[in-house]
C-alpha cells in the first residue's frame, strides 16, 4: 500500500503513480487508443475526406457518456466498499487479539510464562497465516517458534488460520476445566475467540465473492466501444486535435475501472492493496509485549513490497 500524507505534497503525490502496476496498464491502453486514432485521422482527412464521412455525431457520445458515468460510479464504489470492510475486518483484528492478550495475561497465573509465551505465539500465527491464506495459501516458513511437532500437523492442514484458531481454544478450554482460570473468566475469552473466526469468514467473503462476471464484462465492452467509436465522432470536428481529446476520455474511463479492479481484492500485493502483512507483524509485536514482557521485533521480518507480481 502507498504511504502518504493527505495534501502535503500536490506533485510529489502524483508521482506516485508511476509505481502502480494499474497506472502502467492505463498508459498502455491510452496509446492503443491514440495510435489508432491516429490512424483513423490519417484514414480521414487524407484519403476518405471526399468520398466517405465517417461522422456519428458528438451527442450520441455525450449520452452514452453519461451512461458509461452512471456505471463506472457503481462499480468504483462497490470496489472501495470491499476494500473498506476489509481494512475494518483487519482493524478489528488488530483490537481483538490485543483484547485476547490481555485477557490472557491478566487470568493466566504469574508464574504460566511458558503458557503466555504460547499464547502469544498462536495469536501471532493467526494473523500471520491469515494474511498469506487470503492471498495464495498459508507460508508456514513465515509462522514463528512453531515445534516440528505442529509444523508436521500444519502441514496437512488445508486451512491453518482455523487449525490455530482451534490450538487457542484447546488451551483455554483445558486451563478451565484445569480450574487454572475461573468460570467467569472462561467466559470473558469467549467473545475474543470467536471474533477471530468471525473476522476469518469476513475476509474470506471478501476475498472469494468478486463482483458478478457478467457485469465486469459487460462494463469492459461497453468502455471498449465506446472508446473505438469515439474517434468517429471527434476526427470530423477536431481533425487530428481529435487525438488527445479521445486519449483524455478513455484515460479517465479506463483508469477508473482498473482501479476499481485493483482494490476489488484488497488482500494481495497490488500497490493499493491493504498491508496486511505490516498489520499482521504489528499484532505480533503487541501481543509479544503483553504476553511474553518483550518484543515481537525478535523476528523482524522486511517490510513487504506491494507491487503488482508480473
Amino acid at each position: 500500500m502507498i504511504i502518504y500524507k493527505s495534501n502535503k505534497n500536490w506533485w510529489g503525490d502524483i508521482s506516485h503513480l508511476y509505481r502502480s502496476w494499474t497506472m502502467t496498464r492505463v498508459v498502455r491502453a491510452v496509446l492503443l487508443i491514440g495510435l489508432y486514432t491516429t490512424a483513423l485521422c490519417v484514414l480521414q482527412i487524407h484519403f476518405l475526406e471526399d468520398t466517405i464521412e465517417m461522422n456519428l455525431g458528438p451527442q450520441v457520445f455525450s449520452l452514452l457518456g453519461v451512461v458509461l458515468s452512471i456505471l463506472l460510479v457503481f462499480r468504483t464504489n462497490t470496489a472501495y466498499d470491499r476494500w473498506w470492510e476489509g481494512r475494518k475486518q483487519w482493524g478489528a483484528l488488530v483490537n481483538h487479539c490485543r483484547n485476547l492478550a490481555i485477557t490472557a495475561a491478566a487470568t493466566f497465573p504469574a508464574d504460566y510464562k511458558k503458557e503466555k509465551h504460547q499464547m502469544a505465539v498462536y495469536i501471532s500465527n493467526f494473523c500471520i497465516a491469515l494474511k498469506e491464506h487470503l492471498r495464495e495459501g498459508t507460508r508456514l516458513d513465515e509462522l514463528i517458534s512453531v515445534s516440528e511437532e505442529d509444523m508436521a500437523v500444519y502441514k496437512t492442514k488445508a486451512h491453518v488460520p482455523n487449525h490455530i484458531s482451534l490450538q487457542i481454544h484447546y488451551m483455554v478450554e483445558r486451563f478451565h476445566r484445569e480450574r487454572i482460570i475461573t468460570p467467569e473468566d472462561h467466559r470473558n475469552f469467549k467473545p475474543q475467540l470467536q471474533a477471530l473466526l468471525d473476522i476469518l469468514g469476513a475476509c474470506e467473503r471478501i476475498k472469494k465473492t468478486p463482483i458478478p462476471f457478467s457485469y465486469n464484462v459487460y462494463l469492459k465492452i461497453f468502455i471498449t466501444a465506446y472508446g473505438l467509436l469515439l474517434p468517429l465522432a471527434m476526427i470530423p470536428q477536431f481533425d487530428y486535435y481529435a487525438i488527445p481529446i479521445v486519449m483524455f476520455v478513455f484515460f479517465a474511463f479506463i483508469g477508473v475501472e482498473l482501479m476499481a479492479g485493483e482494490i476489488e481484492d484488497p488482500f494481495g500485493l497490488d500497490c493499493n492493496d491493504l498491508p496486511t502483512g505490516d498489520i499482521a507483524h504489528n499484532i505480533k509485536n503487541n501481543v509479544f509485549e503483553i504476553l511474553d514482557e518483550r518484543s515481537g521485533l525478535e523476528h523482524k521480518v522486511e517490510r513487504e513490497e506491494y507491487a503488482k507480481v508480473f
